[in-house]
């Protein structure tokens, strides 16, 4: 087994393949992940609204909206998604993602659905977060 971990660690007598992935896991950094984690959740309500439920449907007719405004959220959700995965158009994704939870916290907040106010909020000021992460990695590129 210690042919597989790095020589750097076969000469610490405590070197073992989880000491091996502790150190390397921590080389991750947490904003790609966050912006990944958030184009999955972008995916799970994009294919909720695009394959919505009839209790979905009668939310969007309840609010006012066209029969088929839930495609339209469904399609922008999928679009904020595909934008978050791909750095080169994640602020985009970020903004775009912010836009829409800001308008399906405006749509609970205007017809009185207080309790359905806190997740679009949290997604909001997460992709917010990400757009902002993104924002100063590309002035840090810019200026090096």
């Amino acid at each position: 087994m210690s042919h597989s971990i790095p020589a750097r660690f076969r000469s610490r007598p405590s070197a073992t393949a989880s000491s091996y992935k502790v150190e390397h896991m921590s080389k991750i950094s947490w904003r790609p992940v966050l912006a990944w984690a958030l184009a999955a959740f972008f995916v799970a309500g994009s294919l909720g609204n695009i394959f919505a439920a009839r209790s979905i449907i009668e939310e969007y007719a309840r609010w006012g909206y066209p029969t088929w405004f839930h495609f339209v959220t469904g399609s922008l959700e999928l679009t904020t998604a595909a934008l978050l995965v791909w750095a080169p158009t994640r602020l985009w994704g970020a903004g775009l993602g912010c836009t829409v939870m800001c308008a399906a916290l405006g749509t609970v907040i205007i017809h009185g659905e207080y309790g359905h106010a806190a997740p679009p909020l949290v997604v909001a000021g997460l992709a917010i977060v990400v757009g902002w992460v993104t924002w100063r990695n590309r002035l840090s590129q810019v200026g090096a």
